[in-house]
């Protein structure tokens, strides 16, 4: 199995058009707040402190934040995956926390 970091997909990593309807579903509720700065659906604001580095995969989306926004955007990540039902691994985490939607429609991790 091919690591989703390596990026290897024949293909550029802007477009959300490529991955799943739930991480779809949910870029498109993230981006209302944090724009993504590349892609068909870049901002132009370029001082917009919300900018955000998307790299869209096929199973996968990963997010880089400015630190300055690192709070706010782990809330609204954490939200809008239980909304969308898609999981999110913090790399940013000292635990590396992976949450995992639930049967009941919540998420969880393995560190509860």
């Amino acid at each position: 199995m091919t690591s989703k970091t390596q990026w290897t997909e024949k293909r550029g990593y802007n477009n959300p058009d490529v991955t799943t309807e739930p991480l779809r579903s949910w870029f498109h509720e993230m981006i209302k707040t944090f724009p993504p700065m590349n892609g068909p659906l870049a901002s132009r604001d370029f001082d917009n402190p919300n900018l955000t580095d998307y790299c869209v995969g096929q199973t996968v989306i990963y997010c880089a934040f400015a630190w300055s926004q690192a709070e706010t955007a782990y809330e609204s990540i954490k939200r809008l995956a239980e909304k969308h039902q898609v999981g999110f691994f913090d790399v940013s985490s000292n635990d590396a926390d992976i949450w995992l939607p639930t049967p009941d429609g919540g998420l969880a991790t393995s560190n509860e």
